[in-house]
């Protein structure tokens, strides 16, 4: 296999991997809506702070979306 054809099924394969990626990230994000909903309540308004003050639910939502 030549230089130019393994490029260019390298490239096909980063697009397939980035479509699928893409893919589970909506779904993750829509299974996991309420959890979602509320870190960004808990963040909402906050800077620095939401480190520490919305760990909970921060904790909860990557458990969510790591299913």
């Amino acid at each position: 296999m030549g230089y130019l054809e393994e490029a260019r099924e390298n490239h096909v394969k980063k697009k397939v991997e980035g479509a699928l990626r893409s893919k589970m990230k909506q779904k993750a994000i829509k299974e996991c809506d309420f959890y979602c909903s509320k870190y960004a309540e808990c963040a909402r308004g906050r800077t620095l702070s939401v480190v520490w003050h919305c760990r909970k639910q921060a904790k909860e939502l990557n458990e969510c979306l790591h299913q």
